[in-house]
């Protein structure tokens, strides 16, 4: 009877030091990423009927038809989960995750689907105006009015392009490189804007709408004037929206007005966070800018840790403890800080906070690889009362390309180590 027992406290201790031991973050995102694979269907479907066609070809387009699967669809986040997945690609060496990148693009362009979206959106447009298309799949691409349009899509279509050239592919970079550079509303100084919810109203989120793309840009061509471009715009979203009080970014600043955003929204400031990281990743070491920028990124660091939570997640609300703590702002910051211990940039004290924002990301992801406690897509309001009441979603490119971006920075990251006093002990000089 002792033997039994003895047998059975044993596996009860196994059991609970499996339960608690930590997830491996390679491994959880090559969970999340085959998840998603899993979910792409590469089907259209009749909004009415149900019935799904493997092509748009022979389709009538006044047929209520879109995209099955949201992996599929054309969207700014569909831009920063395909940038992971490359980087997913890269980290581990199995090219699954790239060709999943290559078979959308393909999807898109060269499979003869594009024709029966674009008339489509020529009918909608024309008997409803812009406010009937945003209800069809692939709108964006035609609409092209807005970087959330196609700022991240073209920057992670440049990825590929380096990778698998195509002409298609080209055309599109250059389109949104001619709307970046002649189109896109900005201030007087250069600063990119939007027209609403006031006339230029700077957003902390069009940092990576617009960086994401630039800083590629000029990875892809050589040239030095995008660089300067993506560094004038993280010098000038400082100026605008950096609260030296808090150090953290406001959500918004309004030209017209001269007024800031009353939120310090996380996933803004995961946005801010994550442009700059990409941008230090690329720019020249030499490029007259980079020492600002370096400044800023470091600023950020800073600011940020400050407002973690004893979980290791960062609210919705940074500075607000009774919002809730949210996913994608947290993995943002993570990757942020992972990405900038190990490049140098910052302090190796830093991956203790990156470790810590690991271990709470971990609890909202399930042992099953869902990622849940993703905020939704969020516009300006003057009230902090919305960003309190913002819904969560599980299982959208909205969390699961920042989030696959953090395993994978802390897939290779170094642990922490803390400096012990006693080992210090030495360097002082007796009396």
């Amino acid at each position: 009877m002792r033997t039994i027992t003895l047998l059975a406290t044993a596996l009860l201790l196994a059991t609970n030091a499996r339960a608690q031991a930590p997830r491996d973050p390679r491994a959880t995102a090559v969970q999340i990423a085959g998840r998603v694979l899993q979910n792409t269907t590469y089907q259209f479907i009749n909004r009415e009927t149900k019935e799904t066609f493997p092509s748009t070809r022979g389709l009538d387009p006044a047929l209520p038809i879109r995209v099955q699967s949201q992996y599929n669809d054309w969207h700014y986040t569909n831009g920063v989960l395909a940038i992971a997945m490359i980087e997913l690609a890269d980290n581990t060496g199995d090219q699954r995750y790239e060709q999943f990148v290559l078979r959308n693009m393909n999807f898109v362009f060269n499979e003869g689907n594009l024709e029966f979206f674009r008339e489509q959106f020529r009918r909608a447009k024309e008997k409803g105006g812009w406010r009937a298309v945003p209800s069809l799949s692939w709108h964006m691409i035609f609409r092209g009015k807005r970087l959330d349009d196609n700022g991240p899509m073209a920057a992670s279509l440049i990825e590929l392009q380096q990778r698998h050239p195509d002409d298609r592919f080209l055309a599109y970079i250059r389109e949104t490189d001619n709307h970046v550079a002649r189109a896109e509303p900005r201030l007087p100084d250069g600063t990119i804007a939007r027209l609403w919810p006031h006339e230029q109203t700077v957003w902390a989120d069009d940092a990576f709408m617009a960086v994401s793309f630039l800083a590629r840009m000029g990875k892809l061509t050589g040239e030095t004037r995008y660089f300067t471009d993506a560094a004038a715009q993280i010098i000038n979203y400082a100026r605008y929206l950096w609260s030296p009080l808090t150090q953290l970014y406001h959500h918004c600043y309004h030209a017209d007005t001269g007024q800031l955003g009353v939120a310090h929204w996380s996933r803004a400031n995961g946005w801010v966070f994550m442009a700059t990281a990409d941008l230090l990743t690329l720019m020249p070491a030499d490029h007259p800018s980079r020492p600002a920028v370096l400044d800023i990124f470091r600023a950020q660091a800073a600011g940020v840790a400050r407002y973690q939570a004893a979980s290791g997640l960062w609210r919705q609300l940074l500075d607000k403890t009774d919002s809730y703590e949210e996913i994608t702002g947290t993995a943002m910051f993570v990757f942020g800080i992972a990405r900038g211990v190990k490049r140098g940039w910052l302090h190796p004290d830093y991956i203790h906070v990156a470790e810590q924002g690991l271990k709470g990301m971990m609890t909202q992801i399930t042992p099953a690889g869902d990622v849940t406690n993703i905020c939704v897509g969020t516009g300006i309001m003057p009230s902090l009362s919305f960003y309190y009441a913002r819904p969560r979603q599980t299982n959208t490119p909205m969390g699961e390309g920042p989030v696959l971006r953090a395993l994978v920075e802390m897939s290779d990251a170094p642990p922490y180590r803390e400096i012990k006093a006693d080992d210090q002990y030495d360097k002082i000089k007796a009396n």
